[in-house]
């Protein structure tokens, strides 16, 4: 913890940001551990924290869409509106974006700069810390299953590993998205109670029985030999879909044309993503299971996090 100067607002799509919650996300682990250390480009120190939400304290001079007072959540990347990608509505692949908490100062902090095509106002009712991790946990996960919903027929099977802080929101878009039967890993017997609470048509300890079985499989783990086990799941002309990271994949290219399994990457997700996803928010279709810590326990969530020890996700509180 410590003081740094407090961000202000000097263009005019500026929006500053009173953070009521910010997600603990497995990437925080992956940032103090290195991972990204070359990939962001960010010189240190800088202020973690990617999952965001709270009030709109000030804003630039040509802000129409908030005020102050306003709740809100945040997509986490901070898009030009100009590029291709923008422009297809695929900004998540903006080609000049900043992403606060990944290469920019995020939101474990009392103050945030985002820009007005970055906040979601929140529908009355959901508050701030209730829903803060759904903007990239929830939005990733949104965001797979909205891809996969095309393969995903009634009557189709599809795998989830890891019902944890990205999964059990994933299996919650699933029930509420599809009429595929959902059938969850996780070797955490709270994770497994969870699932099926959620939804879950079945729940198991380990895929191993699981070989060619899912049309699609949804990964929220990807390592810990999660990757290995998630292909050996994905039935022939089946999609492997990446959510989790760390781990690698070796596999032979012949096993892949033979098979014709696709193995499919997934990157957060859109403006317009976040949008549906707060719109099943507010009709209590999906909801965050939340351990809330206070801002100055930030090393005590990491712990937890890195330990196992949180179900769900964990909520830091300025």
């Amino acid at each position: 913890m410590d003081d740094v100067p407090e961000p202000r607002v000097t263009g005019p799509f500026d929006v500053l940001v009173q953070v009521g919650a910010a997600g603990l996300c497995r990437t925080d682990l992956h940032i103090v551990e290195g991972q990204w250390a070359e990939k962001s480009g960010v010189a240190l120190p800088y202020v973690i924290g990617h999952e965001n939400a709270g009030w709109v304290r000030e804003v630039g001079s040509a802000v129409s869409n908030v005020a102050p007072g306003d709740a809100v959540i945040l997509h986490p990347l901070v898009t030009c509106g100009l590029c291709g990608p923008c422009r297809r509505g695929d900004d998540v692949h903006c080609e000049s974006s900043r992403f606060p908490g990944i290469d920019s100062d995020g939101g474990m902090a009392e103050l945030l700069l985002t820009s007005a095509r970055s906040v979601v106002k929140l529908a009355d009712g959901l508050e701030p810390a209730a829903v803060a991790a759904l903007a990239d946990a929830g939005l990733t996960a949104y965001h797979a299953v909205r891809k996969a919903v095309p393969l995903l027929h009634p009557g189709a099977t599809c795998v989830v590993i890891g019902a944890g802080g990205l999964g059990h929101i994933g299996i919650q878009c699933l029930v509420a998205m599809t009429a595929a039967r959902i059938v969850v890993v996780d070797p955490n017997p709270r994770a497994r109670e969870l699932a099926s609470q959620l939804g879950a048509h079945e729940v198991v300890e380990s895929g191993k029985d699981l070989t060619d079985s899912a049309h699609i499989v949804l990964d929220f783990v990807g390592e810990q030999g999660a990757e290995r086990e998630g292909l050996a799941i994905t039935r022939r002309a089946g999609s492997y879909f990446i959510i989790g990271y760390g781990g690698k994949i070796d596999i032979p290219t012949i096993d892949l044309i033979s098979t014709e399994r696709n193995i499919i990457g997934n990157l957060v997700g859109s403006y317009t993503d976040l949008d549906e996803l707060m719109t099943l928010a507010a009709q209590g279709q999906v909801t965050l299971h939340t351990k809330r810590y206070p801002l100055a326990s930030v090393n005590e969530a990491m712990d937890d996090l890195e330990a196992g020890r949180l179900q769900g996700r964990g909520i830091l509180v300025p």
